[in-house]
């Protein structure tokens, strides 16, 4: 059975508060998630302090305020980070978190030593980042939200160049061209890459959902591909698994109601813990695709199919007919299959009326 690696995204939504942020990994421990992820940024390394607010969290926060005011109030501390790490393996669940600038990037591989790295979909066409995370060697996960084949081509060519050009290489849109043609870069993408399908509008509505995108990366890139989900409720992410993803990535919160930008398109613990309990039944019901007689129907078949039956009493030597054999149930006689062979030929002994003609 292959398992779908669920990502249980905090993001920001600890509010900047230590407290909240460990009472998220504990509902995310308690849902059966897979990882927990934060995110890790300095506002003033992230964004203008003019650049203004998204639709949404405009909404969401009921504030008029920039970006840089509402995000350096949801900074964690390095020091929190730490705790956070340490705190996700007691619990045995991997702490997870995307890095929106340098800075924190290399904290998290340097200091925190991730193995695996979680791309936003805001950061697809920034190519020198997207270099800066190929160069650290780790697993990176990729978001497509917002992003067309193309984008998403270019941006994986940077990556290949990342992982397999020497630092005497100048990067360069041709070289990174040129990375993701070879077989060299082919392979360590292929080795090295997940990307996720992603609709960046919060929430998302059901008809920009478009799963079949899902097969189309797959077709195109030859990539693993899970999904990004920012719909509401549940039911798009188990979806999503019935169509392929090995990720699924979703928002939760403690509580839709605080005060923030991402609570109210995120799940609450008890929605979390629901979709993880879907996500792995989905996974027990996808199977192995091979069509046979599962162990649960075996016993059936001989009450469900039919054999070939001696419709009145048929003496040794009398030939079979259509008037004399007739097909009905139990199935554990002969296969009706053979009725034409069995029509015309000599009966090897006597048969009573309804007895199965063996």
């Amino acid at each position: 059975m292959n398992k779908t690696y669920v990502i249980a995204e905090a993001g920001v939504n600890h509010n900047g508060n230590e407290a909240l942020a460990f009472k998220l990994v504990d509902v995310a421990c308690e849902a059966g998630a897979d990882a927990v992820k934060f995110q890790t940024f300095k506002a003033k390394q992230l964004v203008t302090k003019e650049a203004r607010q998204a639709n949404y969290q405009k909404i969401n926060t009921q504030k008029e305020e920039t970006q840089h005011e509402m995000l350096s109030r949801l900074e964690l501390s390095y020091e929190v980070h730490h705790q956070l790490r340490s705190y996700c393996a007691e619990k045995n669940i991997e702490f997870m978190s995307s890095a929106f600038d340098s800075e924190s990037l290399y904290f998290l591989v340097n200091d925190l030593s991730l193995k695996t790295l979680k791309i936003p979909s805001g950061e697809i066409t920034n190519a020198p980042f997207l270099l800066e995370h190929a160069k650290t060697g780790c697993h990176l996960i990729l978001s497509t939200g917002m992003a067309n084949l193309a984008e998403i081509e270019a941006a994986l060519g940077v990556i290949a160049f990342g992982y397999i050009s020497s630092p005497t290489v100048q990067p360069d849109i041709p070289a990174f061209y040129e990375a993701y043609l070879s077989d060299s870069g082919q392979k360590i993408l292929q080795e090295k890459v997940t990307l996720l399908h992603c609709t960046t509008e919060y929430p998302t509505p059901l008809d920009d959902v478009n799963l079949r995108a899902m097969d189309t990366l797959k077709s195109a890139f030859n990539l693993p591909v899970g999904y990004s989900d920012h719909t509401e409720g549940i039911f798009v992410p188990i979806a999503a698994v019935a169509r392929g993803a090995v990720v699924i990535e979703k928002h939760f919160t403690l509580d839709k109601n605080m005060d923030g930008p991402d609570h109210k398109a995120s799940l609450n613990p008890e929605e979390l813990k629901d979709m993880v309990k879907h996500i792995r039944a989905t996974e027990r019901i996808m199977g192995s695709g091979i069509k046979g007689p599962r162990p649960s129907e075996l016993s059936n078949k001989a009450i469900a199919r039919k054999s070939l039956i001696a419709n009145v009493a048929i003496k040794q030597g009398d030939s079979f007919t259509d008037k004399n054999v007739s097909i009905l149930r139990p199935g554990d006689g002969m296969t009706p299959f053979r009725y034409w062979e069995l029509l015309g030929s000599h009966a090897t002994q006597d048969f009573e009326e309804g007895q199965l003609i063996k």
